[in-house]
């Protein structure tokens, strides 16, 4: 890849290429330039010269280099995994000056059938232009233009005529603040700028130790909350159920987005083809202080001891859903269609947790809270008068209800 010369470097191959087409054409003395053209004119208007300049009037992304190699950082968002390249498309004006009648159509002849001619440009045009490069006039880049990689990066630069209309050239030299000369448009595509920070390389492999023995594979193919049950609550028995479980010796829980990584749970009853394990009601590690396993969706998966190796074996995972459970007792009835409720509840929610209340078919979000609390507030309005079921929804997952009388099922009549 190229550096952060490379632009630079491509002018100078330009400029480099339209010297050697003016040493041969008989014109005598022409100035090659790559100078915006207000400090041309001012050239010109004092000394008028045989002058082809070469200006860089605009940079832009290149729309097919733009987003390769993403991501360039690991999963923590710091890591440098690779140096992201920057590419680019360089826009020219070529202009020509003259003295006397049709020298500078003559000399924009010349010019462009020199890029017409070179279409690509090659590596070994690009190593013959920049060693040694073309003056500068600044000392400490003069030696530099050759260290911009240009040869050595993975795409060749291409050199494609451009169009611009008539409103966009007369834009064009307003801005520069310039009398309009003959002129032709191009770009050079596409140059690969690319970083040259420190980067993550992982150690090489020295020696690979792979054995492959008959009965250690254990996969689980369904996780089953308690009958009647669409999720589990803490302190509910599981059954996870598959194949080479026998030595089963733990289970793990784990949910990216609240940062809990629990485990391992020592199951209950195990056999070949299914274990029972509880969910503990204990304060998890990961999680805030004194905070039980927090409601929403886990991966779990079953760590299985086979006798035959000393390390314990991971089955595939599979989503476990545990949901909160209201834990105090409702008011039995509220007066008006508005009220508050603040019930208790078990797990504590998190303030990251998406939190509401639903009364019959009308849900309300919790009244926000800045730290975890088992006793949410919700502010209804507009409820009709009846009698009502009442859930729990964090993260989507309701607490338990039965639509029959009966214990654990909350219910509200509003009056």
């Amino acid at each position: 890849m190229s550096n952060a010369l490379a632009i630079a470097g491509t002018s100078a191959v330009l400029y480099q290429i339209l010297n050697n087409v003016f040493a041969s054409t008989g014109f005598g003395s022409v100035t090659i330039t790559a100078l915006a053209p207000d400090i041309v004119q001012a050239s010109q208007n004092s000394s008028p010269t045989l002058q082809v300049n070469l200006f860089l009037h605009q940079v832009t992304p290149n729309a097919g280099w733009r987003n390769v190699d993403l991501p360039s950082v690991s999963a923590d968002g710091n890591s440098r995994l690779r140096n992201q390249p920057l590419a680019l498309d360089l826009h020219y004006l070529l202009t020509a000056y003259g003295k006397e009648n049709f020298e500078a159509e003559a000399l924009l002849g010349f010019a462009v059938q020199a890029l017409h001619q070179t279409p690509v440009l090659a590596r070994s045009d690009i190593q013959a232009a920049l060693n040694p490069p073309p003056s500068t006039g600044n000392s400490n880049l003069n030696g530099s233009l050759d260290l911009a990689g240009l040869a050595d990066q993975v795409e060749m630069l291409k050199v494609t005529p451009a169009t611009l209309g008539r409103e966009e050239m007369a834009w064009l030299w307003t801005a520069l603040k310039a009398d309009y000369r003959p002129t032709f448009p191009f770009q050079v595509t596409v140059v690969l700028i690319q970083a040259e920070g420190p980067t993550n390389a992982p150690l090489p492999v020295a020696t690979r130790n792979i054995a492959v023995k008959a009965g250690l594979l254990s996969s689980i193919g369904s996780v089953t909350p308690p009958p009647g049950k669409s999720a589990a609550c803490l302190g509910d028995t599981v059954t996870v159920s598959g194949s080479g479980l026998s030595n089963a010796v733990g289970v793990t829980l784990s949910n990216a987005y609240l940062g809990v990584q629990f485990g391992p749970i020592v199951p209950s009853t195990v056999t070949n083809t299914s274990i029972q394990f509880v969910l503990p009601n204990i304060p998890v590690q990961g999680s805030p202080p004194s905070t039980p396993l927090p409601s929403g969706v886990y991966l779990l998966s079953v760590q299985v001891q086979p006798a035959t190796t000393p390390a314990s074996i991971s089955s595939n995972s599979l989503p476990l859903a545990i949901a909160p459970r209201i834990i105090s007792a409702l008011p039995p009835s509220v007066t008006g269609a508005s009220f508050t409720l603040n019930p208790t509840c078990s797990p504590a929610v998190l303030p990251r947790q998406q939190v509401s209340l639903i009364v019959g078919g009308e849900g309300v979000l919790a009244v926000p809270f800045q730290s975890n609390t088992n006793t949410p507030v919700f502010n209804f309005s507009n409820v009709a008068p009846g009698t009502y079921l009442v859930r729990l929804r964090v993260d989507g997952i309701d607490s338990p209800v039965s639509y029959t009388p009966a214990p654990g099922s909350p219910t509200i009549q509003v009056t």
